[in-house]
């Protein structure tokens, strides 16, 4: 349902940018203090992150990486 809403073009990237954040964020990390994670799961969390990412901002230059990093913390 997200994936399409995403690929809208007239949804400001801020609006999806807060969706991600408030849907998509809680629900994966939904009771993740009683997770073990190993590296393997790190890594496999990231690469959702970025793809989702990826889908709402398409290509990005290393100055906009930058500051999407210096937003997520």
């Amino acid at each position: 349902m997200l994936q399409k809403f995403f690929k809208y073009n007239n949804v400001s990237k801020k609006l999806k940018l807060r969706l991600k954040n408030t849907v998509i964020d809680k629900t994966l990390t939904y009771a993740s203090e009683t997770w073990t994670l190993t590296e393997r799961d790190r890594k496999q969390l990231n690469i959702f992150e970025r793809k989702v990412y990826r889908r709402i901002l398409g290509p990005v230059c290393d100055n906009e990486k930058r500051k999407l990093e210096d937003i997520n913390r």
